[in-house]
């Protein structure tokens, strides 16, 4: 069974952003695999152990210089190959779920394609159903169980209000991967010295048929929230508390 996993390079959640002018300041940013892409990851490791024989291909797309970094952590962890599509930072959901699907096309067949439900830093949430979309393929997003037996997987997801959805898709499909499904496993060092020696696939942008002009999203601007206001607090007992809560609702917050 082939299986591909698609990976993005995003800021450590413990990094302070900066902006720029309508742009991340991605200097001094550390770089870390997608958390949820590390489940991803794991479960096709973990279908490998399953189905001898097997294998797994990272896949990932950004300044092949920085991206290589997370496919290099992807082939420590188990990954047998791994591909990066060179391309600007600042791609959109569309270009980057069309590009991701061209390399998918031209290094595939594929049986089982994974991914991350959601990357921490845009969180949009859309890239493995457009993925999806664009393959032609089934696809079940933020799985928290599963498993595979013959042509057929067998996926468990939670929906609203606590209750999980149960799917059966027949393959080749793509999964998204949430917290739950699995526990990522740590890099070994022979792992990581393996990583090493493998040589990283390189395919352009423009070898897929596309470029930044096929954007959809022409414009984007980053602003930092505002400062919360300090907190007021109020004296007295609880009937002037009330009455003075009252007030300030009506009169300074205008909510009421």
């Amino acid at each position: 069974m082939n299986i591909l996993v698609c990976l993005k390079q995003v800021p450590d959640t413990e990094t302070k952003i900066k902006l720029g002018r309508n742009e991340i300041d991605t200097n001094g940013i550390k770089w870390i695999m997608n958390p949820y892409d590390e489940f991803a990851v794991e479960e096709a490791l973990k279908i490998k152990t399953q189905f001898p024989g097997s294998t797994v291909t990272a896949l990932s797309l950004g300044p092949k210089v920085r991206v290589t970094e997370a496919l290099r952590t992807a082939l420590a962890m188990g990954a047998d190959k791994a591909v990066v599509i060179d391309a600007e930072e600042t791609l959109d959901n569309f270009v980057t779920a069309k590009a991701l699907a061209a390399a998918a096309l031209k290094i595939g067949p594929f049986e089982i394609i994974l991914a991350g439900k959601s990357a921490i830093d845009d969180n949009s949430f859309c890239v493995g159903q457009m993925l999806a979309e664009f393959l032609g393929v089934p696809h079940a997003t933020s799985i928290s169980k599963a498993t595979y037996e013959g042509d057929r997987a067998l996926v468990e997801r939670e929906i609203e209000g606590g209750a999980r959805e149960v799917l059966e898709l027949e393959l080749p499909c793509l999964l998204t991967a949430n917290r739950g499904l699995n526990t990522p496993r740590y890099a070994s060092l022979p792992g990581i010295m393996r990583a090493k020696k493998i040589a990283i696939e390189e395919i352009s942008l423009s070898a897929l048929g596309l470029s930044g002009a096929d954007q959809k999203i022409k414009y984007m601007d980053y602003q930092l929230p505002a400062d919360r206001p300090s907190v007021k607090m109020i004296q007295g007992d609880s009937g002037q508390q009330a009455k003075e809560l009252a007030r300030l609702l009506r009169e300074e917050a205008k909510v009421i």
